[in-house]
């Protein structure tokens, strides 16, 4: 099925709890947090889907395991299609593979996560609606931005040019009446 960017999905199946991942170094609100994104087995031959539950703020003793478990029952979650999120520049590996679960994370890639969790995923992250039962802080904005943005980068350089032009015509013809 192809999936567009933010569209609204509803995915049922029973989640895998035991191995969450835990993104660190997301900022809300100048806050430090973490994103908690356990996998959802929707089948037996289908990819694992991810589903972000939101932001929880980071705290000096780390997360309290109990607000990290999840229910053993298949139930249906809705959200939109989103990804994970991307860094501007990335240093080193995202997981320590050393570490026990729920692993914590810095900026995985896909394939990063898939090879963590030993499965294929979906090429999406459901980003849990609001009024969804086992979520943190849920304020999802699309990134994408439109043509509107373009415009206004090629009014601002056609602006630049002009002015640049014109101080050009106005320093050309000040040196020529000056002698």
């Amino acid at each position: 099925m192809e999936v567009r960017s933010f569209q609204r999905l509803k995915a049922t199946g029973t989640y895998d709890g035991k191995h969450q991942i835990v993104l660190d170094n997301i900022i809300i609100n100048s806050r430090y947090g973490h994103y908690v994104i356990p996998p959802l087995e929707t089948g037996a031959d289908q990819a694992l889907l991810l589903v972000n539950r939101g932001w929880i703020e980071k705290t000096d003793t780390g997360i309290d395991a109990s607000r990290l478990e999840l229910p053993k029952d298949a139930l249906t979650v809705r959200g939109r299609a989103g990804s994970l999120p991307r860094p501007g520049y990335k240093m080193g590996d995202a997981f320590d593979a050393s570490q026990a679960w729920p692993k914590h994370a810095v900026y995985p890639s896909s394939e990063e996560v898939a090879t963590t969790l030993g499965r294929e995923i979906q090429p999406f992250v459901l980003l849990m609606e609001h009024n969804e039962d086992h979520g943190f802080l849920r304020h999802w904005v699309p990134s994408e931005f439109g043509p509107g943005k373009h415009f206004g980068y090629a009014l601002q350089w056609f602006a630049m040019g002009a002015v640049l032009s014109g101080l050009l015509v106005w320093n050309y013809r000040k040196k020529r009446f000056d002698t």
